[in-house]
């Protein structure tokens, strides 16, 4: 998921897997959570999972997420990183 797209060449992404994760920070993600697009089968936001990336490597766009979806992930963050 991709947090912000900085200045530059870099983006900052947060990891979505679909395997199962026992953690207090994963966060479901279903087909009904986006705008646009859809997963294949139903996965975890990983909010204590970020890394910078260069945007060129990023091959395609799978949906947009709604605004209350990437909300969510934003307060658990800020609550990780409080």
């Amino acid at each position: 998921m991709v947090l912000s797209d900085l200045k530059g060449d870099d983006i900052i992404l947060c990891q979505i897997t679909s395997q199962f994760v026992k953690d207090d920070y994963a966060i479901s993600l279903n087909d009904n959570d986006f705008l646009k697009g859809s997963l294949n089968k139903p996965s975890n936001i990983r909010p204590n999972r970020l890394f910078t990336a260069e945007k060129g490597i990023i091959i395609r766009r799978i949906g947009t997420v709604k605004s209350q979806m990437f909300d969510r992930v934003v307060r658990i963050l800020f609550e990780i990183i409080s």
